[in-house]
Parts: structure tokens; sequence; C-alpha cells
């Protein structure tokens, strides 16, 4: 008795590996920054716009304001703004890239085209890894720009997202910004 071992149709194969090639390079754009992204627009521009939304008051119905003292550390928040820090890569991710990549290009094509595959699998992958591995480190912080009464103003570094809009009056004591309503 004869068994025939039923082969896989080669086009399926190659329609296989060149998705997965395909997969990979915009992978390696995306993360290399080549496509742009969806978001236009930042936030500082979006609060401005909706700030100037919400003040369609009419002039005849605005109250003088009250004389205030002079306050030497009194501002206004005049932007935000945040800041993207790039990570630095160990070389962890592109060596793991490297290994992925190697594993997935040596499931493509016999002979030659097998070890083509095979290193074109591991150089995208240890560019890939290496860049995921920069994204995932990255870091974020936040400038805050306020302007003083006396037209100075001051840039002041946070970790952590403001809750500061643009126009909030604040106060600025030993480098903490604080509620000045």
């Amino acid at each position: 008795m004869e068994t025939q071992a039923r082969k896989f149709p080669p086009i399926l194969l190659w329609t296989a590996g060149v998705a997965v090639i395909l997969f990979c390079a915009a992978g390696i754009a995306a993360f290399m920054g080549w496509i742009p992204t969806s978001m236009s627009g930042t936030s500082e521009s979006l609060m401005l716009d909706k700030q100037s939304a919400n003040t369609a008051t009419p002039v005849a119905k605005r109250a003088p304001a009250p004389a205030r003292a002079k306050c030497a550390e009194c501002g206004v928040i005049e932007s935000t703004r945040e800041i993207d820090v790039r990570g630095e890569g160990t070389g962890l991710g592109a060596v793991g890239g490297a290994v992925a990549g190697g594993v997935l290009g040596h499931q493509v094509g016999r002979g030659r085209g097998n070890d083509v595959a095979t290193v074109l699998g591991a150089v995208g992958g240890a560019v890939a890894g290496n860049q995921i591995e920069k994204r995932a480190r990255s870091t974020k912080s936040y400038e805050i720009t306020v302007r003083f009464d006396d037209g100075s103003s001051r840039v002041i570094n946070e970790a952590n997202p403001p809750t500061w809009r643009t126009g909030d009056k604040v106060k600025v004591i030993n480098g903490v910004i604080q509620s000045n309503a």
C-alpha cells in the first residue's frame, strides 16, 4: 500500500511568505517613523480653540476687575507642551528580533531561497526589535510656560501630565505651580 503525501501548493506558500515580509516592512516603517501618525494638531492648540469658543460673552456684561496688589510670583499659564524623550536600545530587542525574524524567514522557500529569506528575516527582525525596544523605553515629560504679571516668563518641567490649562491663574513658589484663583 502506497501513501501519498499531500503537498502544499507552492502558490499558497509564496503568498504567505510575501504577506509576512510586507507586514514586517510596514511594521518597521511605522516604528522608524516613516509612516506619519493620524494625530493632527497638538493638545495646546485644541485647548486654545476650545477656550476661545467658551469666551464669547458680550463686552457689556463683563464687570471691571478689582485692583490687586502686585504679586512677584503670580502669573498665568501661557502654554503646556508634551515632550517625548526617546529611549536608548540595549541590544536585547535587536537580538530578540533577529532570532524571531530568522525563525520566520526560515519557514519560507527551499534551498538558496530559504537561506536568503532567513537572512532577510533576521536583519528585518533586528531592526524592528531595536525600534520596539526604543519605543518601549521612551518617556514623556511636560513643559509648562508661565507668564508672570511683570511680563517675564518661566518654563517649568514636570514628569506627570499637568492639570493646568492655558489661561489658569497660578503662583510659582519654589518651582512648584499652585492655584491663584
